[in-house]
């Protein structure tokens, strides 16, 4: 049997539309019009939406019917790279699958004689310039497809990185590939600090679904809600929503998590009753921070996986822990993750169980 005989579709097909693919619009209504938006479409129930004018983040997610991702009320808002002062940075958090955080600073507000740092910095608030879009061609076995564009954090006399961004997918397989590589095209070394906010919601996430990882957790030590990760609390499990996390109560975990003997770290969410699983796949070595956010208020239901650079401690904070990565001018780093939708019962429970 040769390589094109093995496709359902061939000689069935003209068009790779038919199977998926990647199609790109504007949002031409509400707080979020005016976006670029690319949809992906890979052909087995997963399709998200990836928003160009919002540093590529991934915001609405679905699996068959199934939404994996949480938004926020607001949901997509216009960009706002001006929004760097306290904690402006929630006006226009729209939740979704993947929303990035930095590129100098995760955290809260924090300041030095140089500069004022707000939320987790302004990345997911700039636009990104488009640099190829590569459709799939089923018709002759060719079914990898990708999104690349370049995003800027950039200022005179202050950062000048650049995040160039590959989003890249396969026809017929429920993964998607994040490929961040971050350049300083300054001429002097500049902070970095990065931090992927994976926000997962109903109904994926439900009373009773496992949050998965290996590795020692412990609280963050800022919590509103200090019950929870407690010594001997159950925090691997999600909550009902809870009366004490109405407005701001959350409670947040740090983790070191355990890599595999290859290096990787398997950390996400299963939810045996649907069945339905997100495992989130990434080098310890690249993101050596692991955060928990769980925030099970009305409404705002959601739980967050967040690898990153750091935890959310800020610049100074990781400065003065000797945690701060120094990126020099003209340097490069490279950060990738691989979300992997499970639908088969027996591969959730072996992946809740096992956390691979």
């Amino acid at each position: 049997m040769t390589k094109k005989n093995k496709f359902p579709w061939q000689g069935k097909i003209d068009n790779h539309c038919q199977i998926g693919g990647i199609e790109t619009s504007v949002i031409d209504d509400g707080p979020g019009r005016g976006n670029r938006i690319a949809w992906v479409n890979t052909g087995t129930g997963l399709r998200f939406k990836v928003v160009i004018d919002r540093a590529m983040d991934i915001v609405d997610a679905f699996y068959n019917q199934h939404s994996l991702a949480w938004i926020s009320h607001g949901g997509i808002t216009a960009p706002r790279p001006d929004a760097n002062s306290g904690l402006e940075w929630l006006y226009s958090f729209a939740g979704g699958l993947v929303t990035t955080c930095g590129l100098t600073h995760v955290g809260g507000t924090d300041e030095d004689e140089l500069m004022n740092r707000g939320l987790h910095d302004r990345i997911s608030n700039m636009r990104a310039s488009v640099e190829s879009i590569i459709q799939p061609d089923p018709v002759n076995g060719k079914l990898d497809m990708s999104i690349t564009g370049i995003v800027k954090h950039s200022m005179l006399f202050g950062p000048n990185l650049e995040m160039r961004r590959t989003i890249s997918c396969t026809l017929g397989s429920p993964v998607i590939g994040i490929r961040d590589v971050v350049t300083n095209r300054g001429n002097t070394p500049c902070p970095h600090m990065l931090l992927y906010h994976c926000n997962f919601g109903y109904p994926l996430v439900d009373a009773g679904a496992d949050i998965v990882y290996k590795g020692k957790c412990e609280s963050f030590g800022r919590d509103v809600d200090n019950k929870i990760f407690k010594p001997g609390g159950n925090y691997r499990k999600c909550r009902k929503p809870l009366e004490s996390h109405r407005g701001f109560g959350e409670a947040c975990g740090v983790i070191d998590a355990t890599p595999d003997s290859k290096g990787f770290c398997s950390i996400g969410i299963c939810n045996n009753k649907l069945p339905l699983a997100v495992c989130i796949k990434y080098k310890k070595r690249q993101l050596p921070a692991l955060t928990n956010w769980q925030h099970w208020g009305t409404g705002d239901y959601v739980t967050g996986l967040e690898p990153g650079t750091n935890p959310p401690i800020g610049q100074n904070t990781a400065r003065a822990k000797k945690k701060l990565i120094m990126l020099p001018a003209g340097k490069s780093r490279t950060t990738e993750l691989q979300f992997t939708v499970l639908a088969d019962p027996k591969k959730i429970k072996t992946f809740a169980r096992t956390g691979s």
